[in-house]
């Protein structure tokens, strides 16, 4: 009796995503002030340490993103927002902080996983050269292709940030997750190409408006959670997060075909100035 022959896979078996991108968590957590208080201070110093070299972005077991923020309001006391291409090095760092010393403390309040990508939506070279012919310029005019070059130029670092991003070093912060509408006369995703096209690039337009204030990173929760999307917003100042969402509001991407989770603001810090601030002291 033959047996069946196993073929080689036809693609690569990996935890890495196949289009060069990392993986991305971002984790919310708030303290049991009961449970702290039955601590005592040798644990609570004991913790510390420890909490504090699990979020430390230089770790030899960190990964290759790793911000620890403040977070604002009852939703949460801090949250973390962790990258890199191997998923369990981010789990693993959730992981550290509940099996650590001060883990019988933490309660998770919050979760969303997804990956990051280069969006559908971004146009090629060629494509923004057929975009500029439509708004007015002239083919081959020598505006025509300084725009064309400039863009080209710019598109490979673009695409870079949007898949192995650098945080900017900026201290407000703000994320949420987001859906497109499937809704009888709002389904966004039975819309032509070249319409959900002419949105995306209308809310675009308004981002950029923001340019040296606001930085914004999309990142996929399509197949990893409950939401599709997760918006990760960095300001020079608070009131430039409320500015942003509220204009991009208006456009018709967002007022028509977007849905909307939680908000959850806050501040970046380090470790230790995370436990100062929320009184995990000895």
């Amino acid at each position: 009796m033959s047996r069946p022959s196993h073929s080689p896979p036809a693609f690569e078996i990996s935890l890495q995503p196949a289009g060069g991108g990392w993986h991305c968590s971002h984790l919310y957590y708030t303290w049991d002030r009961y449970a702290l208080a039955k601590m005592s201070a040798e644990q609570i110093t004991s913790g510390r340490e420890d909490a504090i070299s699990a979020l430390d972005p230089q770790g030899s077991d960190a990964p290759l993103r790793l911000q620890t923020s403040i977070t604002s309001g009852h939703k949460a006391d801090f949250g973390l927002m962790l990258m890199d291409p191997d998923p369990l090095k981010v789990d693993r760092v959730h992981h550290r902080l509940l099996s650590g010393p001060l883990g019988r403390a933490l309660l998770p309040s919050y979760s969303f996983v997804s990956i990051t990508e280069i969006s559908e939506y971004v146009p090629s070279v060629e494509e923004y050269g057929q975009r500029l012919v439509a708004e007015g310029e002239t083919e081959g005019s020598d505006t025509y292709q300084a725009k064309v070059k400039g863009y080209a130029d710019r598109l490979q670092s673009m695409n870079h940030q949007r898949l192995t991003p650098d945080f900017p070093e900026w201290p407000n912060t703000c994320f949420y997750p987001m859906n497109k509408k499937r809704k009888v006369g709002e389904n966004w995703f039975l819309l032509p190409k070249e319409q959900r096209n002419a949105l995306m690039s209308e809310h675009a337009r308004s981002g950029m408006a923001f340019a040296g204030k606001v930085s914004q990173l999309i990142t996929v929760g399509l197949g990893f959670d409950d939401w599709e999307w997760g918006v990760t917003l960095w300001a020079v100042n608070p009131d430039y997060l409320k500015d942003i969402v509220y204009r991009m509001r208006f456009d018709e991407a967002s007022a028509r075909y977007a849905e909307f989770g939680p908000f959850l603001a806050g501040y970046i810090t380090t470790a230790e100035q995370m436990l100062d601030h929320c009184a995990i002291k000895s």
